[in-house]
């Protein structure tokens, strides 16, 4: 399935599953009847988004049609999306960028490896398919098991849900690993360009029944620093503020530095 069919499903399947979650009181409409679903019926979000039923039907099929900014913007409102879900919407409705790196990057690029290895706090690098091509000794200390993994197994999505040390590490496991699957399904580009026989999204999910469950989910989060903890066999509890940077020379990559919190 070539990329355009996919953006289209998943918008199809995107404005489904808002158009469920659409809190009904908040529009000023009546309880849905009694047995069913709380959320919208199409020709309620046709009748509030301005739309006839038939073309919101058509973009719920996944049809070959062009939706506007302006129909996109329009439901968005309608379904109280957050910013990071509009833009995620506006991607999907063709208005943002779908189109996959020229190549792929699978080693970290020198200047980028000596970069790495001038930090003194644990550093890595992420392709665009979040594969981790670069690493530092520090990052190593912290997740030694990161040296001797094969390299279609060094992805940060497949390890957050089939390595059970690196689960070990995380005592917030729960909470970050939804936090990972939100902000990897916030662009777009990063798997839905990819093939789906063998893109990221298909293989954690025929690997991992937990985040097959949570990715059909398609909540959707934007990057923020935050506070990240980790509980190390050897060191114990250790704490970082977790950034991400982009090259601007390398702009498919990502640096994630785990700074250390000082008192």
């Amino acid at each position: 399935m070539d990329a355009e069919r996919r953006r289209r499903e998943e918008l199809a399947a995107f404005l489904r599953d808002r158009r469920a979650r659409a809190d009904r009181t908040a529009l000023g409409l009546p309880d849905a009847p009694r047995g069913r679903l709380q959320g919208l019926r199409r020709e309620e979000v046709a009748t509030l988004a301005g739309l006839s039923v038939t073309w919101y039907t058509w973009l719920e099929q996944a049809r070959e049609i062009n939706p506007s900014r302006q129909v996109l913007e329009a439901l968005g409102r309608l379904f109280g999306l957050r910013p990071v879900e509009m833009t995620y919407l506006l991607t999907l409705g063709g208005h943002g960028e779908i189109s996959a790196p020229a190549a792929a990057t699978v080693r970290a690029p020198e200047r980028l490896r000596r970069l790495l290895e001038s930090f003194a706090f644990p550093a890595f690098l992420l392709a665009a398919d979040w594969t981790i091509i670069g690493w530092n000794i520090a990052y190593a200390h912290l997740y030694p098991r990161i040296e001797s993994l094969d390299a279609e197994d060094r992805n940060l999505l497949w390890l957050l849900f089939t390595d059970q040390e690196l689960r070990r590490l995380l005592p917030d496991w729960e909470q970050q690993s939804r936090r990972f699957v939100g902000e990897f399904r916030a662009d777009a580009r990063r798997w839905i360009s990819a093939p789906r026989e063998d893109g990221i999204v298909a293989r954690v999910s025929a690997a991992s029944p937990e985040f097959a469950r949570i990715w059909q989910e398609r909540d959707v989060e934007g990057f923020v620093s935050r506070e990240r903890s980790f509980q190390h066999p050897l060191a114990g509890l250790m704490t970082y503020e977790q950034h991400g940077v982009a090259p601007s020379e390398f702009p498919d990559l990502e640096l994630v530095l785990y700074v250390p919190i000082t008192t």
